[in-house]
């Protein structure tokens, strides 16, 4: 049973529908404008992680920095997701949409059976999480894009080690950068890389990327106390204290 098939439009892009979710809701799109353009818009956050290559930095540095954004996988932000918000040209009607259908699965559901209770949770959880997830995505894009936006916006960059490179564009003035790691391949026998800021000689872990993962970007706060970005080789799920030598070091002062 598909509780409110306006939820659908973000699981529906990502290819996390079943057969019945996705035919009912490709005959919804054909009624619904609002669904249709939000589609669009998911699509279009689904497109900024396609693969693809992209240069060391030019004259034309935000331009180039920005098409790297949208080729490769972003790192979470170190505190936990926000609950998904729904756009705000269909905000409303939803919320009105999923009170009533709510008050109507009341009733349904004293009646219903145990397994169809935890089908329609986990097809609920399912969703949200779909829609979280996009959310996050766009939100971390807006605040890479004020980054490379702000005038003193500076790019530094050094090699990796193994082949690859990591480039930081940080602002003093907004006090915020964002580093792209760009590596040849990922590193062997089920190792990991592993950010890191160097504060007042502290070294500071920024995120450490899953095993076979060798690109990302990752949004980094405080920049303006850091001396250094580093890139090490960590055992899967990172290290307290890096592992020296570091592949790459990037002098920011």
């Amino acid at each position: 049973m598909i509780a409110d098939i306006h939820t659908l439009a973000g699981a529906y892009v990502l290819d996390a529908v079943d057969d019945i979710e996705r035919a009912a809701f490709d005959r919804h799109l054909a009624e619904c404008e609002t669904c249709r353009t939000e589609v669009d818009e998911f699509r279009e956050t689904a497109a900024m992680l396609a693969g693809g290559t992209w240069s060391v930095p030019s004259p034309r540095m935000r331009e180039n920095v920005l098409a790297e954004i949208k080729t490769t996988r972003q790192l979470p932000p170190q505190a936990p997701v926000p609950t998904v918000v729904a756009a705000a040209a269909a905000g409303e009607r939803r919320r009105m949409t999923r009170r009533h259908l709510l008050s109507a699965a009341a009733a349904v559901v004293v009646a219903a059976t145990a397994a169809g209770t935890i089908a329609y949770q986990v097809q609920d959880d399912r969703v949200r999480q779909e829609q979280a997830t996009a959310q996050a995505v766009r939100d971390q894009e807006s605040r890479v894009r004020g980054i490379l936006g702000s005038p003193d916006v500076e790019v530094r960059g050094e090699q990796l080690r193994d082949g690859g490179r990591v480039t930081v564009a940080f602002s003093k003035q907004d006090n915020a950068g964002v580093i792209l790691l760009d590596a040849d391949a990922a590193p062997a026998d089920g190792h990991v890389f592993q950010l890191w800021t160097v504060r007042s000689s502290t070294p500071i872990s920024e995120g450490a990327l899953a095993v076979g993962q060798s690109q990302v970007v990752k949004v980094v706060d405080g920049i303006a106390s850091a001396s250094d970005v580093g890139v090490t080789i960590e055992p899967p799920g990172g290290s307290v204290t890096p592992t020296v030598p570091m592949v790459a070091a990037v002098k920011l002062l």
